[in-house]
C-alpha cells in the first residue's frame, strides 16, 4: 500500500487526544470500552469461590475494580497467564474456569461520564482485527464464551448456533461478527476509526513541543492542544457520532475547533457550568500526560483514496496483536508464487480456484503449530493429500497438541496421531527425485525435517535428521511457523521495547517489556502495550492488559484533579481569566 509523504500533512491540521490505541481488535475494543466509562464494581450479590480473593474484594466493594490496588489483587492467583492483573480479570469475569465451570461473573458494570477518558481506535479494517483475515471454517481454541468481551454474552449473539459444552467452540466468522456487533451495541463506534494505517509514532521532546506554536508557557500550550482535542472528541460524541470519525481528520478537527468559538457565547449560567467541565478536562490532561506523541499515517476510502492525518497524542497504546509478519524460513525460493504463508491462501485455492483436489499434487505444509494443523485439516477435508515436515519429533513434550484435552479438541488430537503413525520411513532412497511408494495416501508426516529450497518447477527440497535429501514435487506450500508483530512505524521497529532489546519483539521469545500492573512500557513512559505484544495470545487473557491500562490512567487522572483543585483554590480561580480572554468560556482557561 502506497505510503504518503509526511510532509504532505500540515503541521497545523493536527489535534491532541489523551489516548491512540493501535489496533481494533479485541484488546483495543476492550480498552475503547473501560475508557468509554464502563466502569467494573463486585456484583453486592455474586459470592468468588476463591475466598481470599473474595475478601479483598469486600475490603473495598464500594470502590471501582479500576481504583483498587491491582498488586493486592493479584496476590496469590495462579493463571495461565504470565501476566498477574490478565489472571486476575479472567477469574473476575471466568471464576474457575480452568477447573471446567461456568461460574457467572462477579463483576457489575456501570456507565459512567466521570471515569470516561476520550480516545481514538485506529484500525486497519472494520473493528475485530485480525479475526476478518482468518480462515472461517475452523474452530477457535477458547470456547467461545472465552472469547467473549465484559457486558455482552457471546451466545446471546448467535442464537441457533449453541453447541454442546464439550464443544462449544467458535468460527472466526462468528467471533468477527460479535467484536463488530460488540462495538456497536456498546456505543463505542464514535471511538474507532476504520482502514487507517499509521506509518510513524515517534516521541516529542520537550524543545519540539515548545515549537507547536506554545511560545508562552509549554504546560498550557499542551493543554491547549488537549483542549482542542477534547472539543474534537466531545463534538463528536454528542452531535455526529460515527459519521464524525469516519469524514476526516481534518473535518474533524476543524469541528473541534468551531464547538469551542460558539462555546464562548454561552450564557451566564452555561458560562459557570463550562467552567466546572474545564477545571475537569484540564485535570484529564495534566493527570495524563506523560509527553506528546505525535502518530501519523492515511485513512483508505473507496476508490482507492488515501488521506493523510496527523495527530497528537499524550499517550498511545500499542494493540496491534503478533500475526502482521509471518515468520519466514529464509531459504531459496521461499518467495515463489505457490509458497504462501496464511491458511486463508490455503481456504481461497480449494474453495475458489478449484485448482486443488484428489487428483493434484500434494500440498506441503510446514510447521508443528496449531495453524499447521489447521492447514492440514482443510486440506484433508477437501481431500488433497499432504505432506506435513516439521523441526521437531513427534513425540517432543513441547508440541502443543499435548496440552490440549481430547474430547474438547478431537480434530487436533486427529492430526497429532498422523503425526506420529503416518511417518515417511527414515531409510535413504537412492533416487530423491523419483515416486515415493512410502507416501501415504491422504497424508504422510515428516519429523525432524527442515526445507532447504523451492524450485521454480514446484519441487520442494528438504533434508531429515540423518541428511538424507528428498524432493517432492508439490501443488502449494504453506509455511506456518509463527509470526511477529509489525511495529515498523515506531524506531528501531520497536525492538527497544523488548525485554532483549537485542532482538526483535516475539510474543513468546522477546515480548514487550512492560510494568505487569499498569501495562506501560518500562523504556518508554505513555506508552503502552497489550495482547500478543505481552505475551497474552488468548482473547480471555488479554481482555486483562484493558483493565490494567485503564486503571493506571484513571488513577493518574484522579491524582491530578485533585492537585489542580488545590492550584486553582491558591491562585483564586482561573474563571476570571477565562472571561478576559478574546475566546471566553473554555478556550480561554487555557
Amino acid at each position: 500500500m502506497p505510503l504518503l509523504e509526511e510532509s504532505s500533512v500540515p503541521r497545523d491540521c493536527t489535534r491532541t487526544v489523551p489516548v491512540v490505541i493501535i489496533g481494533n481488535g479485541p484488546s483495543g475494543i476492550c480498552l475503547s470500552y473501560l475508557l468509554n466509562g464502563y466502569t467494573p464494581y463486585l456484583d453486592p450479590m455474586a459470592v468468588h469461590p476463591n475466598p481470599i480473593l473474595f475478601r479483598k474484594l469486600q475490603e473495598a466493594k464500594h470502590l471501582p475494580i479500576t481504583e483498587q490496588d491491582l498488586e493486592y489483587l493479584c496476590e496469590g492467583l495462579e493463571g495461565r497467564s504470565g501476566n498477574p492483573v490478565a489472571v486476575l480479570f479472567d477469574t473476575l469475569l471466568h471464576p474457575n474456569a480452568d477447573m471446567g465451570f461456568e461460574f457467572p461473573s462477579v463483576l457489575q458494570w456501570r456507565l459512567e461520564k466521570k471515569h470516561h477518558i476520550p480516545h481514538l481506535v485506529l484500525g486497519k479494517a472494520t473493528p475485530g482485527g485480525a479475526w476478518h483475515a482468518m480462515e472461517g471454517s475452523m474452530l477457535t481454541i477458547s470456547l467461545g464464551i472465552w472469547m467473549e468481551l465484559p457486558g455482552v454474552n457471546y451466545r446471546d449473539l448467535t442464537p441457533g448456533k449453541r453447541r454442546v459444552v464439550s464443544n462449544d467452540r467458535a468460527t472466526p466468522d462468528e467471533i468477527s461478527s460479535y467484536y463488530k456487533n460488540y462495538v456497536k451495541l456498546m456505543g463505542l463506534q464514535k471511538n474507532f476509526v476504520d482502514n487507517t494505517y499509521v506509518t510513524s509514532v515517534q516521541k516529542l521532546h520537550r524543545s519540539h513541543e515548545n515549537s507547536l506554536g506554545n511560545e508562552k508557557d509549554t504546560i498550557n500550550g499542551q493543554l491547549n492542544g488537549v483542549k482542542n482535542g477534547f472539543d474534537y472528541c466531545n463534538k463528536n460524541s454528542t452531535e455526529n457520532g460515527q459519521n464524525g470519525v469516519v469524514n476526516g481528520f481534518s473535518n474533524e478537527l476543524q469541528n473541534g475547533m468551531e464547538t469551542s468559538s460558539r462555546r464562548g457565547e454561552i450564557g451566564e449560567e452555561d458560562d459557570k457550568r463550562g467552567k466546572e467541565e474545564v477545571k475537569e478536562t484540564t485535570g484529564v490532561s495534566q493527570g495524563l500526560s506523560q509527553g506528546l506523541w505525535e502518530v501519523r499515517g492515511y485513512q483508505q476510502f473507496q476508490g482507492d483514496t488515501h488521506v493523510p492525518f496527523s495527530l497528537f497524542a499524550e499517550n498511545v497504546v500499542l494493540a496491534t496483536g503478533a500475526s502482521d509478519s509471518p515468520a519466514r524460513l529464509g531459504v531459496e525460493g521461499e518467495d515463489l508464487p505457490y509458497v504462501f504463508h496464511s491458511v486463508r491462501d490455503l481456504g481461497v485455492a480449494v474453495s475458489c480456484h478449484g485448482n486443488l483436489g484428489s487428483s493434484s499434487d500434494p500440498v506441503l505444509v510446514v510447521g508443528a503449530g496449531l495453524s499447521a494443523a489447521d492447514a492440514v485439516l482443510c486440506a484433508l477435508n477437501h481431500s488433497v493429500s499432504v505432506l506435513h515436515a516439521f523441526r521437531k519429533r513427534a513425540d517432543d513434550p513441547g508440541l502443543i497438541f499435548k496440552q490440549l484435552p481430547k474430547t474438547l479438541y478431537p480434530e487436533y488430537h486427529r492430526v497429532y496421531h498422523m503425526m506420529c503413525s503416518q511417518v515417511y520411513p527414515a531409510s535413504p532412497v537412492a533416487n530423491p527425485t523419483a515416486p515415493s511408494s512410502s507416501l501415504f495416501p491422504d497424508y504422510t508426516s515428516f519429523p525432524e525435517h527442515c526445507v532447504l529450497s523451492f524450485q521454480p518447477d514446484m519441487h520442494c527440497v528438504m533434508k531429515g535428521s540423518n541428511g538424507v535429501l528428498r524432493v517432492f514435487k508439490v501443488s502449494m506450500v504453506l509455511v506456518l511457523i509463527g509470526a511477529y508483530p509489525n511495529l515498523f512505524f515506531l524506531k528501531e521497529q520497536g525492538q527497544y521495547l523488548g525485554l532483549d532489546p537485542s532482538r526483535p519483539i516475539s510474543c513468546r521469545q522477546n515480548p514487550v517489556d512492560i510494568n505487569p500492573y499498569t501495562f506501560e512500557c518500562n523504556a518508554e513512559p505513555g506508552l503502552f502495550a497489550m495482547g500478543p505484544l505481552v505475551g497474552d495470545n488468548f482473547v480471555r487473557f488479554l481482555k486483562g492488559g484493558a483493565l490494567g491500562i485503564a486503571s493506571c490512567l484513571l488513577k493518574r487522572l484522579k491524582q491530578r484533579m485533585k492537585k489542580n483543585r488545590k492550584l486553582i483554590a491558591e491562585e483564586g480561580g482561573c474563571g476570571g481569566r477565562g472571561r478576559e480572554g478574546s475566546g471566553g468560556g473554555r478556550r480561554g482557561f487555557v
